[in-house]
């Protein structure tokens, strides 16, 4: 390996997969309480701790990452001669990509050129992570940086997401829906569907009645636009719900087979604005621009 991925906590990738590959992360920091903690891939982070916080109608807040996190993490490759790749966390959805941005600017201003390179994966969650796992094992197979940034750049819109929360109000406090249409849902049992659009935004796709009801959507949505599966993975992410994680994960593998299937948590940052019982599926496909 000649340079370093590094990516954020926001890719809610298992703590196995970040030790395995050898992944460098950036954390994400989460308020609950009177606490503030590391979103540090559950090393010490307790999330299921967290999750029956959020259960019980805890709320937590989010930061992202300030310039000198970044300064540090780049640095200490830079000063090793080691060329970096961060693939950052959306950057329709946090002002972290900036601060990244911004740390590559102060290092080229103390040392001249540096060999970094960022890119906005225009993704979140697992839906990051599945493209950084796949960017990973491409880095693994002999890709050089080069080779590897572009097929990132190629293929990154080809990752979809297929989100749906169990408790509307969460996205009524994230500001995505009104004071109105958070109460009406709720009385009417409503789930709503959210995919990322090609900015890497979550916006609405559609809104269900009934949880079975958008959970099969999750299942059927996936299942018709999938590409390519068997060199593929398909990522179910979830915040506590690890039986309907599952039922997904059985009903997709009926119908589909893909390279690999992941089911796995959330992270806490993520988490703290989907609210509990969120559950999400990850694949590769057409480009979400088609």
């Amino acid at each position: 390996m000649n340079y370093q991925i590094i990516t954020d906590s926001c890719s809610d990738l298992p703590l196995e997969l970040v030790e395995r590959y050898n992944l460098a992360i950036v954390n994400f920091t989460i308020r609950i309480g009177d606490e503030e903690l590391a979103d540090d891939m559950g090393e010490k982070f307790d999330k299921e701790d967290f999750f029956q916080r959020l259960k019980e109608g805890e709320t937590a807040s989010t930061s992202q990452v300030n310039v000198h996190s970044y300064l540090e993490k780049f640095k200490y490759y830079i000063e090793q001669g080691m060329p970096v790749l961060y693939l950052a966390f959306s950057s329709a959805l946090s002002g972290s990509f900036n601060s990244a941005v911004q740390a590559k600017r102060m290092l080229e201003e103390e040392f001249g050129e540096v060999d970094i390179d960022i890119i906005d994966t225009k993704a979140a969650s697992l839906g990051q992570g599945l493209l950084v796992y796949e960017a990973v094992q491409k880095q693994e197979e002999g890709y050089t940086k080069e080779e590897l940034i572009n097929w990132v750049e190629e293929n990154k819109l080809n990752y979809h997401s297929w989100v749906t929360v169990d408790d509307i109000k969460h996205l009524h406090r994230g500001g995505r829906i009104s004071s109105t249409a958070a109460t009406v849902g709720s009385l009417l049992h409503v789930k709503p569907i959210l995919i990322m659009d090609p900015e890497g935004r979550l916006v609405p796709a559609t809104k269900l009645r009934g949880r079975k009801k958008s959970l099969n959507y999750l299942v059927e949505q996936t299942i018709k636009g999938v590409n390519d599966p068997e060199n593929h993975s398909i990522f179910i992410g979830h915040v506590g719900v690890q039986e309907e994680a599952d039922l997904i994960r059985d009903k997709i593998l009926e119908r589909v087979s893909p390279k690999e299937m992941i089911v796995s948590s959330y992270g806490p940052t993520v988490a703290a604005h989907t609210g509990f019982g969120s559950i999400a599926v990850f694949s590769y496909g057409h480009s979400r621009t088609d």
